[in-house]
């Protein structure tokens, strides 16, 4: 038998293990993203290193993913000249560090998903197995479990690994809303199975008492279930959905009000619950601050300089648009609000279409909805998850442009096959 009989199996198994353990590696970054309690966190850490040894070894990132990056490193570019704005640079040179790290995870994770697409369900098993151990800890943390639990908490508020609640909540929806889908167009059999974790992570939601997660999670939740009722052409499919659904609110609604009984929550949720807190309407609140930073930004193009809004005013900007004119000046604001309009557009134009990565697709795009939402009320510049929902959409879109270059030669010769049949038949 010759030698090269011996070299196809071995270089099968080769890739095989290459490919199990970049799988493996990226699935580790994804359980990292849920512990954040100090700075730079594992995932920082981590992810900078898988990153940069990914791209020695041949990180091809798509032509259809180029937008992404170049919006991006253009929004840092902006934040790099709004620095030569402040006289004192304290620690801006670490933020936009960090700012432009992310940058690169989101392209990233556009670059392997788009190249490996078996990756999607990966990482979103294992962002639900990370959000689940961190809601446990957030919820522990809630109840005082155990003996210093309450590290887990932030103002009497679920946090679990997280510094802040109202990033902790966010952070869950996109594994609940993954969940809710398996539910939605899974067996009956499976859903025991899926409604466990998916529990944990709603009440992780709902202790975190952060206004903008329950909001993001129910914007979130009602898109996906209004996507797959339009994409389905079948009866019962609907009718199912419409059944499910109203037994989830049901559901839900009798869990809210069993807790809520529970000491202490009643007061929180009714705190929490109205629309507009004392820090957002005070004279120089939330809101008074938007239009005093808006202005600023007309008289300062280049913006003030990272984190100095905070400093003038003892309160962050809590918008990520203001966000963008006061730390990253108009050429940071333009090239955000180009990129979220631009996934937005181009992901839907996507989101129905039947491909293997459409249900990470659907899942990813609705969170990405509810993210931009809320970031009108808070800063997103930083949130990790937001990164990874742009990989994620930008992967399938760099996927759906790669389906469709493979098609179009299988079309041509079709159509010239159907033109010859007219000519000569």
């Amino acid at each position: 038998m010759s030698a090269t009989s011996f070299e196809l199996p071995q270089a099968a198994v080769n890739a095989k293990l290459i490919a199990m353990i970049s799988s493996g590696a990226v699935v580790l970054g994804i359980l990292l993203s849920g512990f954040v309690i100090s700075e730079p966190a594992p995932y920082e850490l981590y992810m900078a290193g898988l990153i940069a040894i990914w791209a020695l070894f041949g990180l091809r990132i798509s032509r259809a993913a180029l937008p992404l990056l170049v919006l991006l490193v253009t929004m840092n570019i902006g934040g790099m000249i709004s620095m030569t704005q402040m006289a004192d640079l304290a620690n801006t040179p670490l933020y936009l560090a960090v700012s432009l790290f992310l940058a690169f995870s989101a392209v990233f994770f556009a670059s392997v998903t788009a190249t490996q697409p078996g990756l999607y369900r990966p990482i979103f098993i294992a962002y639900v197995i990370s959000a689940v151990m961190t809601s446990l800890l957030g919820i522990a943390g809630y109840f005082h479990a155990f003996p210093g639990a309450e590290m887990f908490t932030k103002y009497d508020r679920a946090a679990g690994a997280f510094q802040d609640p109202n990033v902790f909540g966010p952070f869950l929806v996109l594994p609940g809303i993954y969940l809710l889908y398996l539910i939605l167009t899974g067996t009956v059999s499976r859903m025991p199975l899926l409604a466990v974790p998916l529990l944990i992570i709603t009440a992780g939601i709902f202790f975190s008492f952060s206004r903008g997660a329950w909001g993001m999670f129910a914007v979130s939740a009602v898109l996906l279930t209004g996507c797959l009722f339009l994409q389905s052409a079948s009866g019962m499919f609907r009718l199912r959905v419409v059944i499910m659904t109203v037994a989830a609110l049901s559901l839900l609604t009798i869990a809210i009000i069993v807790i809520l009984q529970l000491p202490g929550v009643s007061e929180m949720f009714s705190n929490r619950a109205h629309l507009e807190q004392s820090y957002d309407t005070a004279r120089l609140g939330r809101f008074a601050r938007y239009a005093i930073g808006f202005q600023m930004a007309m008289e300062h193009p280049f913006g003030i300089g990272p984190l100095v809004f905070g400093t003038i005013f003892g309160e962050d900007t809590h918008d990520i648009w203001l966000k963008m004119l006061m730390d990253y000046g108009w050429l940071g604001f333009v090239s955000f609000l180009t990129l979220v309009l631009w996934t937005i557009a181009a992901g839907f134009r996507i989101l129905l279409r039947d491909r293997p990565w459409q249900p990470y697709l659907l899942c990813s795009y609705v969170a990405f909805i509810g993210n931009v939402g809320l970031g009108t009320f808070i800063d997103i510049d930083h949130w990790r998850h937001m990164y990874l929902l742009l990989g994620l959409i930008w992967g399938a879109i760099a996927l759906e442009y790669r389906h469709q270059r493979l098609l179009r030669p299988v079309l041509r010769t079709q159509d010239g096959k159907g033109r010859g049949d007219l000519k000569f038949g």
